[in-house]
């Protein structure tokens, strides 16, 4: 069984690399501000929509980043496949899972998600100001895309081509298509099911395995393959890494999702 998340007591600062991944959807500049105000001591600092999504396609709203551009981030960051990383946010937030995806799909193997956000556990570690100089490294990555579906992908599933289960991640509300606030199309894609990934977290913190494995147990046969998505494959991340700690084998992640999916694709309703 994977493990996704830890806890802060369990992590040794000087062993670990630190990322730092907090954001704010609704002001794009404020988890580099909430960076540069202060940070865990060395952490490097990874931007939703600068690092982690390509702004410039057109295929949903955080739109998954080239090869190129993730391997020039894991080298410019100077990380290892193998070294020991913690990835944070401000706190039961996507944006960490986000980047534990990637650096899964780039085949880093040794990555875990801070359970409490930074807000806890700032008085905790040992905080800095400034961004740490980390020489740049020549890293190759060992790409792991089995883990990352295309429109094409879900296309098959949908049509009974391949086998999957489809994991809609947003409010029950935006699924059944009752009202949408974002897309210009309301509704889900055909054979998905719902759960809410608000459903993931509590006080702050994501769900501890147990929590996780009772929350998700009944979703889809666990040797099934499951696929992810939400609006804008951001909260889709938090649902597929939950599904891993819970046990789920064959766990995917759809980034386009669904503003993706409505482009050229018909939708579901109720």
């Amino acid at each position: 069984m994977t493990n996704v998340f830890v806890d802060w007591k369990e992590v040794q600062p000087e062993a670990v690399r630190f990322i730092d991944t907090r954001f704010n959807l609704g002001n794009p500049n404020a988890g580099r501000q909430m960076y540069d105000e202060g940070h865990l001591e060395g952490a490097i600092y990874w931007d939703l929509e600068k690092d982690l999504s390509d702004m410039t396609s057109n295929k949903g709203r955080h739109p998954m980043i080239s090869k190129e551009k993730m391997t020039s981030l894991i080298q410019q960051a100077g990380l290892q496949l193998d070294d020991s990383i913690v990835i944070y946010d401000q706190g039961a937030s996507p944006f960490s899972l986000r980047a534990y995806f990637l650096l899964e799909w780039a085949g880093f193997t040794n990555m875990l998600v801070l359970r409490e956000g930074y807000e806890e556990v700032k008085n905790l570690y040992r905080i800095e100001k400034e961004e740490p100089f980390i020489p740049s490294t020549k890293t190759v990555a060992n790409w792991k895309d089995a883990i990352y579906v295309d429109v094409k992908d879900v296309k098959k599933i949908v049509e009974g081509e391949s086998v999957g289960q489809l994991v809609d991640a947003r409010a029950a509300f935006r699924y059944k298509g009752e009202s949408e606030p974002i897309d210009p199309v309301a509704g889900h894609i055909p054979s998905a099911i719902n759960f809410d990934w608000e459903q993931l977290k509590k006080d702050g913190k994501f769900l501890d395995k147990k929590q996780l494995e009772q929350q998700l147990s009944y979703l889809s046969d666990k040797s099934k393959p499951v696929i992810a998505y939400c609006g804008s494959g951001v909260t889709a991340a938090p649902l597929y890494a939950s599904l891993k700690e819970a046990g789920y084998q064959h766990v995917k992640l759809y980034v386009g999702s669904y503003s993706d999916w409505i482009r050229e694709n018909e939708v579901e309703t109720n």
